[in-house]
């Protein structure tokens, strides 16, 4: 039998899972919020450089969108170590039905971002919210809800203070088991950094987004789903104050 490598160890592309981060830019997350944010973001690029780095089957990538009065992509997918974090600054309404549409238009197969279902694995949708949408976000959502890199995705979302509206961040990541709640910045960022890693690390490795298996229902959320609810018990163990 003829050999179609020609005795040469045949070398793969990696398939590409990006870590999409929805950001509530709105005037309330002025000050230690979106400081916090800013800071988390900054700290947790170089780990997911390295963890990109070492993993030989997948790259990590990192796209962001902030929301405000409308709302904005920061960067499209880029890899985190050729990526210099500039800081994000608070202002304006909270137009969340806004950012759903921007995502799902960037989710879609055929013009966005995620052009290349055999070459992806289902991205991971990291939310970050201090308040309550203005916009008509559910229509916004019933849009983004519809599409399939959405319906595979990890979800994840932070209510930052109690003024967020947690049914809001519940109906976005489908269950409130996704969904942490922080009261100060230090866990602000412990929480951005861990679940940002965990959640990157779950959903580059195992079955792809065209694998049935997976389609048949989301074993990658619920293996995150239990670290959020860990890291939650964790720093609320460990804070003692409410800071917002």
């Amino acid at each position: 039998m003829s050999d179609p490598f020609n005795g040469k160890i045949p070398i793969f592309p990696r398939k590409t899972m990006v870590l999409f981060f929805i950001v509530d830019t709105s005037g309330s997350m002025e000050g230690k919020k979106i400081g916090a944010v800013n800071q988390a973001i900054r700290e947790v690029l170089p780990e997911l450089k390295d963890m990109s780095d070492d993993n030989a089957d997948s790259e990590i990538k990192i796209a962001v969108l902030e929301f405000s009065s409308g709302s904005r992509w920061i960067t499209p997918p880029v890899e985190p170590g050729k990526y210099t974090w500039r800081d994000l600054d608070a202002a304006g309404v909270t137009d969340f039905g806004h950012a759903c549409r921007s995502l799902a238009e960037k989710l879609s197969v055929s013009k966005g971002f995620m052009s290349h279902a055999s070459g992806s694995y289902a991205p991971v949708l990291f939310l970050l919210s201090d308040g309550q949408p203005v916009d008509d976000w559910k229509s916004g959502l019933a849009e983004l809800q519809k599409n399939n890199w959405y319906k595979f995705a990890v979800k994840v979302a932070i209510a930052i203070g109690d003024d967020a509206d947690k049914d809001v961040l519940k109906e976005f990541t489908g269950s409130m088991e996704a969904v942490m709640i922080n009261h100060d910045s230090a866990s602000l960022i412990k929480m951005i950094k861990e679940i940002a890693v965990t959640s990157s690390q779950v959903a580059s490795q195992g079955a792809d987004a065209t694998d049935s298996n997976q389609n048949a229902g989301n074993p990658k959320q619920g293996e995150v789903n239990k670290v959020i609810q860990e890291v939650q018990a964790e720093t609320d163990a460990a804070s003692t104050k409410t800071e917002w």
